[in-house]
């Protein structure tokens, strides 16, 4: 059973990640099947969000 954070931990993951796939002009759907993205389109998504997420520290957000 996921507890409130676990679930708000959840939202900010996916909202990163639905930023990332909008930067890098991947077409990741929210909900749905997204089995049709290469690998090189998850992986620069992935990388993106990497990237995000050490600014997001650097600059001392949390």
């Amino acid at each position: 059973m996921a507890n409130k954070n676990g679930n708000r931990n959840n939202a900010a993951l996916n909202s990163i990640k639905m930023q990332a796939a909008n930067e890098v002009g991947v077409p990741l759907k929210d909900k749905g099947y997204n089995g049709d993205l290469t690998a090189r389109q998850v992986g620069s998504v992935g990388g993106q969000m990497v990237k995000k997420m050490i600014e997001s520290y650097e600059n001392g957000a949390k």
